[in-house]
Formats: C-alpha cells, structure tokens, sequence
C-alpha cells in the first residue's frame, strides 16, 4: 500500500518499518547531526530522520523547506557508490527536492559551520 500523504512520496508501508531500523542505527555524524537539527533548533523547522522518499531513505528531511540532508562516509568514495548517490540525487531532486550533502568529517569535525550553512539555506 502506498502512502497517499505529499511529503511521502510514494513510499511504501513497508518503508515506514525500514525507516524505524535505520533510525536505530544511525552513525556518530548522523547523531550529531540529528543533534542540531532535532526540535526545530534551525530557524524552527522541523527535520525527519531517515525520511521515505520513494525507494529511496533522506538521512534527513524538511517538508517546509523541501530539503533533503546527506551525510556522507568514506564509503560514498568508490565509484559504484558515487554512480548511485547521483542516481539518487537526480531522481529526489527531479521531486522538487534540494539535497544538501556533508561527509562526515565535516559534521563531526566543523558541526558548527554546518549549521550555518543548513541555517543559510533555510533562510
């Protein structure tokens, strides 16, 4: 059964469980990064995480502002993983989406740049 509701986006019921698991195992940058953005701490809007998009899961998603977030491991490095990142980027960008994309080292390292730069997008 597919969702009916907008900022769902065709995601699956079956969607919804996968997106509880991912939640559960979410990686250190993913954390901090959840850390900022939780509770509308950035210009009050409210993120998702591991948000259904499709076939596909946003780290973390704004409905408000249509911004998709990524945070990137070293895995996102080889080229089978860059291939589907783009495939990915251009199907949730041909939504309407923007995707915003950090590595990790950025969020764990300069989380307060980050912000700033989430903060600038939003506003």
């Amino acid at each position: 059964m597919k969702s009916i509701r907008p900022h769902y986006y065709g995601a699956s019921t079956k969607a919804y469980k996968t997106a509880r698991d991912l939640r559960k195992s979410q990686t250190k940058a993913e954390k901090m990064l959840w850390h900022i953005l939780r509770n509308r701490n950035i210009g009050n809007h409210k993120f998702r995480r591991q948000h259904p998009i499709g076939p596909f899961f946003a780290d973390f998603y704004c409905h408000e502002a249509l911004l998709v977030i990524e945070v990137d491991g070293d895995i996102h490095e080889l080229k089978e993983v860059k291939e589907y990142d783009a495939e990915r980027q251009e199907y949730i960008e041909g939504l309407g989406l923007t995707v915003l994309r950090f590595t990790n080292e950025e969020v764990l390292e300069e989380p307060d740049r980050v912000a700033e730069e989430i903060e600038a997008f939003l506003c």
